[in-house]
Order: structure tokens, then sequence, then C-alpha cells
């Protein structure tokens, strides 16, 4: 099966209930189901390339027509909303002309190291094996009203709504987190349990400007999924004061690998940095070079008409990623870091994340990054640059003296600077390559 049966099945189990709600619409599983048959059988649908490119609104339209595009055998290429029209063109007209494998669902584009977009190409198989893994690992259900708020082109977003058509329950759509009115609206939904996934850039807005809020739903809401990025340990302890009885998963998961392990961080231990046990389509081991390898149904299929690119990451049904890890003796997968943002100082290996998140236990710290500068004896030093909460003046001594409780003595940043802001990308990310200009 793949997810559009699903869909199928769940229009007759549960024809009346919602399934999809942006703003003021609503869609029932029924209502769904019938605009996407009406759509695939469209004659200008029929007559659609193998490889077709949607830009990912946020709307119920935007479902349907990717729902559509699989029920008439086609392959979704998901964009960003606003990509500029002449890249949306070069695009499309680039795919009318190319070929793709058989049973490949999406193309998904993502920017590595380099920051050259690569196609990474998730079949129907690796569709449903992610959604099989997160109903296991984090629980999903039937009566559960799953809150989506990210970008509907990226497997944050897309994976989360795999679980919600597989099992029948409901998905929520909001634009982003601009307008915090409509997040918390949503939280309103009359369902008896809600979740959502936020990337820690946005856990730390909610948690230092409207913690009383969050808290308020303590009760309804089942769990929270954070992943994209690194979570400092600050953060992970406060969000689980505010919700001590909801499941806070920290994930490992990437547009290569799909959705991996996952770890309950509510778990009265709060471990940094830990992303649990593989789940049930997955298999994780650590190379001799210590980086983090992968193995299972969720991994993709490669880059699209790039197989030398593909050949350095997937070989032999292994993708083998960028990020540094271990496995514990209880078979918890630890991530320390990527290793193309491990600094190099004095000889000495430097994860910048171990710093950023001792530093963001420091009072009244808002943001932070730990960045490689030049230094006239040491040649390379570390920086970091910080955000202060409400004007807060940062007091550097201060700060380099809690640092040396928690950190080895070569971890310990030689300068600090105080910035309005830190640079992230889209998905919350520190934007490290910024700051290597």
């Amino acid at each position: 099966m793949i997810l559009e049966d699903y869909l199928e099945r769940n229009a007759r189990l549960y024809p009346q209930k919602t399934v999809i709600v942006c703003g003021e619409l609503r869609c029932t599983y029924e209502e769904l189901y019938a605009r996407v048959c009406e759509r695939a059988e469209d004659p200008d649908m029929q007559r659609c390339q193998t490889a077709v490119c949607l830009r990912a609104e946020c709307s119920i339209d935007y479902l349907v027509t990717y729902f559509a595009l699989h029920r008439a055998g086609c392959v979704v290429v998901p964009l960003e909303k606003d990509i500029p029209e002449d890249t949306f063109q070069k695009l499309s007209q680039h795919f009318s002309a190319s070929s793709v494998p058989e049973n490949i669902a999406d193309i998904l584009y993502t920017t590595g190291t380099t920051g050259k977009s690569k196609g990474v190409m998730i079949s129907h198989q690796t569709i449903i094996a992610d959604a099989e893994n997160l109903i296991s690992g984090q629980g999903f259900t039937h009566d559960l009203a799953f809150i989506v708020n990210g970008p509907l082109n990226h497997i944050g977003s897309l994976s989360k709504i795999y679980p919600v058509i597989m099992l029948g329950a409901t998905l929520i759509l909001v634009d982003g987190m601009k307008d915090l009115n409509a997040f918390w609206k949503a939280f309103d939904y009359p369902a008896l349990k809600v979740a959502t996934f936020l990337v820690p850039a946005s856990i730390r807005i909610l948690i230092q400007f409207c913690p009383e809020q969050l808290a308020a739903y303590a009760e309804k809401i089942d769990f929270i999924e954070t992943g994209a990025a690194a979570i400092s340990q600050a953060d992970m302890e406060t969000l689980c004061r505010l919700l001590p009885k909801s499941r806070l998963y920290n994930t490992y998961a990437s547009t290569e690998t799909g959705i991996i392990s996952t770890y309950n961080f509510n778990d009265g231990k709060c471990v940094a940095g830990c992303l649990g046990r593989p789940m049930p389509h997955s298999q994780v081991f650590i190379t001799s070079e210590g980086h983090i390898a992968c193995k299972g149904d969720t991994l993709m299929s490669g880059y699209v008409g790039d197989p030398e690119r593909t050949a350095t990451v997937l070989r032999d049904g292994v993708v083998y990623t960028s990020d540094i890890g271990r496995i514990d003796e209880k078979g918890m997968l630890h991530l320390s870091g990527r290793e193309d943002d491990v600094i190099n100082v004095g000889g000495f290996k430097v994860a910048p994340t171990e710093v950023e998140d001792a530093a963001m236990a420091f009072p009244d710290i808002q943001d932070c990054i730990c960045i490689s500068v030049e230094h006239k004896i040491m040649g390379r030093a570390l920086k970091l640059l910080v955000v202060m909460k409400d004007g807060r003046v940062l007091n550097k001594r201060a700060l380099a003296q809690f640092l040396k409780n928690k950190l080895e003595t070569y971890k310990i940043p030689t300068l600090y600077e105080q910035t309005e802001t830190v640079k992230r990308t889209f998905n919350g990310k520190l934007d490290r390559k910024f700051y290597q200009r």
C-alpha cells in the first residue's frame, strides 16, 4: 500500500471525520478523497510529466494536489512556496525532460554543507516506513490532532502527514510561527490530545516569551517533537518543567536517512544530545571515523540525476552521514555534532554545539553561536557571539568564569561579543556557513 491507499481506506472508515484544518477551512476524509480523485482524473493532471514541481503552499488545496499527483502515478517535487518564478520554471523544464526511477514518490530539495541544493529521491516504501517508525516510536494515534507549522516541502513537516493519514487522525496546518495567535488557536481544536513538531529555535521563543500559555495546554499536549538542530540542555529542562506530563522527543532524522531514532527526554534524566534507540525500520552504527551510519527502509533512493554524488553517501544500502556520534551501552544514539562544524584549536577538536549548550545555561542569554576566528598567536581561536534577553548587557568575565566550571580549558572561548541576532536558516539551524565567509 502507498499513502494514498490509506487515505482511500479512511474515507470509507471515517467519512465524516475532519482530516485537515487550515484557518477557518476544514475538510473531512470523504471530502478530501473525493477532491483527490477528481483532480487525479483531470485531463491536465493526466498529461503531467513524470515529475511535477509544486509550490508548497500552506493550504488544503496543496495537499489535494500532492495526493492527486501520487494517485495519477506522478512524482511530486515540492518546492519553497516563495521560490522565484524563473527558478521554478527552470526546474519544471528540467524534470519534463528527465526520467525518474520507478516507485519514487517525492523529490525533496535540501541544501548540504556545500551550499549546493540536492534533489533527494524518496520512495513510496520510505514514506510508509517513516510513518510506521513515528507511530511506533512516538505513539501517534487515531484520536490525535497534529499541528504542522513548518514548510510542507521538507521532511520535518511532510513526515508528520504520513502517520496522520495512515491512522485516520487530524492534521492542523499553521503557516509558520510569525502569527503566534494562530499557533495558539490551533491548540484549541476540540481534540482530546494535540501534538506538534517544533525546531529548537521555536521552542526557545515559546519558553522565553509565552511560557504561561504553553503551560496552560499541559494537560492537552500529548507530545512535542524537536529535531533539525541541537536543543540546549537548559531549554530541554525548562520544557520538561512546563510540560511535566507530556512526552518530549528529540529525533534523529534527515532527508537522506528518513526518521531513524527518537528519545523522550522528559524521562527524569533529560540527557542532552541523546537521540534514543533506532525505530523498527531503522538501524544505526558508528563508523571507524566516528560517523553515524544508517540502514533500513527509511533511506533515500539517491540524489536525482547524480549517481556520483549518491555514491559518496549511499553505498550498499547504507547512508553514511557527516554526523559524529556514539552508541552507549543501552543502545542509545548520542549526537556530538557534524564533522564540518568541528573547530580545530591548537590541535584540539571542539564541537561548537557543546560550547553553545553550556553557554545557554548562563542567565539572560537568549541565543548564541560559537565560531572560529583568526588569532595572531594561536592561529585559530573560539569566539562566542551572544544575544541577550530584554536589552541586558553581557558580562564577559562572568560568562567566561561560568564556562570554566562546565567545559575543559581548551573549549572555553577566547573572545566574546554581544550581538543583536544570530543568523539561522529557515528551519532554525544555526547558519554556520554565514560566519565562514
